[in-house]
């Protein structure tokens, strides 16, 4: 089976969610199109085997009071990001992967992602990322079940895994990660299915 078959259910998944996303401004739409542009060209765009530019999912998740995110230090970035990855073929969609990769890379379950795309940002590659050198990222938001933010363990990909409050955000990410975070709460706000736990006092 080639690549483009294994994974023609997320790249029919990707054209899908990308067309019907209206963006909140005209970065944003500029990338959505040369997203879609892309997967044009490239039937397997969505894989890690496919051409050195291709598609992830990440999600940044939140606390069930929408206070604290939690993220990873990237074993190969090294620097604080969201979590997420690569498509892989048993995913069902998109989000399915960010959900996958939480579970993966945090050890949560039961955490729900929003399947709206929060933000996009294609960023090149720096350092020992082998095949690939430029990633498509979709992101999602997700928070965690109230209770279950104490359940964290980091996989081996990451050198640490902490939740960080909205108003103390590290460096040098905290700009981009900051972005992200307001991105995501408008989605959050949105979905009818989420409201924030009431704050401690």
């Amino acid at each position: 089976m080639s690549v483009a078959t294994a994974y023609r259910h997320l790249h029919s998944d990707a054209v899908r969610l990308l067309a019907g996303w209206t963006p909140p401004d005209a970065r944003q739409e500029r990338l959505r199109a040369d997203y879609l542009t892309h997967l044009g060209a490239h039937p397997d765009g969505v894989a890690k085997a496919g051409p050195p530019a291709h598609l992830t999912a990440s999600a940044l998740v939140f606390d069930s009071r929408l206070e604290r995110v939690l993220l990873t230090h990237h074993g190969k970035a090294r620097v604080w990001l969201q979590l997420g990855g690569h498509l892989e073929p048993e995913d069902t969609s998109l989000y399915a992967a960010a959900q996958r990769e939480i579970r993966e890379e945090s050890g949560l379950a039961g955490v729900h992602v929003i399947p709206v795309i929060a933000q996009l940002d294609r960023h090149t590659l720096v350092g020992a990322f082998g095949h690939c050198r430029e990633h498509l990222d979709v992101r999602f938001a997700a928070v965690v079940p109230a209770g279950s933010e104490d359940a964290v363990s980091a996989s081996a990909e990451s050198i640490d895994l902490r939740w960080w409050p909205l108003e103390a955000l590290p460096e040098p990410t905290s700009a981009e990660v900051g972005a992200l975070a307001k991105a995501c709460l408008a989605v959050l706000h949105a979905a009818p299915s989420v409201s924030p736990e009431p704050s401690r006092t």
